[in-house]
C-alpha cells in the first residue's frame, strides 16, 4: 500500500449526478486513490441512500463529507485551478490533456498548495459550456474508436488513478510559482474581475449585438480562465480596468 503524499488533493465536482449509484460509485474510486473531497451540484433529492452506500463499498467517510451547491459557480467559488472533463469537442480555444498530462500538472498546483478541482457532467451529455468554459483545460480520456463508452465512476478512477501516480517515485520534475504575488486567485475572485469587465464593456457598449453577447461573453471568461491568473495579477487587471474607466469619463 502507498500512502499519498498530497495534502490538498483535487476536489470531484459532479455536476446534475442522475443516480444514487453512480455518487457512490465514485465516492468508491475516489477512496482508492486518496480524493477525499466531492461536491455535488444539484444532486436529485434524497440521494444519500441505501443504494449511494452499497456502491461506496466502504468509502463512507467521503459520503458524510459531501457538499451540496446549487449552482457551478458556487461549488468553485473558493477553488484556484478548474479542469473539466468530456470527450466533446467544443466553439473555443481550450487546452485538451489526457488525464496523464492534467494529472503531472495537478500535481504541480498541489504542490503549491492551489485547490484545484475537476469537473464531471452527467453520462449523457456531459458539461454545458458555461461549466466547461471555468476550467484552465479540458481532460479527455482516449479510448478505443470502436467503443468509446465510459461511465461517470469510471472517469473519476482513471483520472483518480494518474493522479495518485505522481507521488510515486519517478523522473516527473514539477516546477513552481516563483516570486510575489505568488498565490493563484479563487474562483471567486477571477469572477469578480470578469464581472467587473462585463459591466465596463456593457457601459462601453462594447457586444454592439446583444444577441451576440452571450458566446462573446464566454470567449472573453474562457480567455482568462484559460492563463490560470494569481491573486496579484487579477488585483492588478481590476486596477487596469478602473484608471482606464477613470480617465474615459475624466473631464
Amino acid at each position: 500500500m502507498i500512502e499519498p503524499t498530497c495534502a490538498h488533493p483535487p476536489t470531484i465536482i459532479l455536476i446534475d449526478p442522475q443516480g444514487s449509484g453512480n455518487i457512490g460509485a465514485c465516492a468508491r474510486a475516489m477512496m482508492n486513490f486518496g480524493l477525499t473531497q466531492l461536491r455535488l451540484v444539484r444532486p436529485k433529492t434524497n440521494w444519500l441512500n441505501l443504494e449511494t452506500r452499497k456502491m461506496a463499498s466502504g468509502a463512507n467517510e467521503i459520503l458524510e463529507a459531501i457538499q451540496i451547491y446549487p449552482s457551478t459557480q458556487e461549488a468553485c467559488a473558493d477553488l484556484q485551478v478548474i479542469y473539466a472533463t468530456g470527450s466533446k469537442s467544443r466553439d473555443m480555444v481550450k487546452p485538451v490533456y489526457t488525464p496523464r498530462h492534467a494529472a503531472q500538472e495537478i500535481y504541480k498546483f498541489t504542490q503549491e498548495d492551489a485547490a484545484v478541482g475537476i469537473l464531471f457532467g452527467t453520462e449523457p451529455s456531459g458539461l454545458g459550456n458555461q461549466d466547461v468554459m471555468r476550467a484552465r483545460a479540458l481532460i479527455q480520456i482516449p479510448t478505443s474508436t470502436l467503443f468509446d463508452s465510459l461511465n461517470l465512476a469510471q472517469a473519476v478512477l482513471l483520472i483518480g488513478y494518474e493522479f495518485f501516480q505522481t507521488h510515486l517515485p519517478s523522473t516527473f520534475s514539477p516546477t513552481h510559482l516563483s516570486g510575489r504575488g505568488n498565490t493563484y486567485a479563487t474562483q471567486d475572485e477571477l469572477y469578480g474581475f470578469l464581472d467587473q469587465l462585463e459591466g465596463e464593456l456593457d457601459t462601453a457598449n462594447f457586444w454592439r449585438v446583444p444577441a451576440k453577447k452571450p458566446d462573446m461573453l464566454i470567449n472573453v471568461r474562457n480567455i482568462f480562465n484559460r492563463l490560470q491568473l494569481t491573486k496579484q495579477e487579477v488585483s492588478t487587471l481590476r486596477g487596469i480596468v478602473k484608471a482606464l474607466v477613470y480617465y474615459r469619463w475624466k473631464p
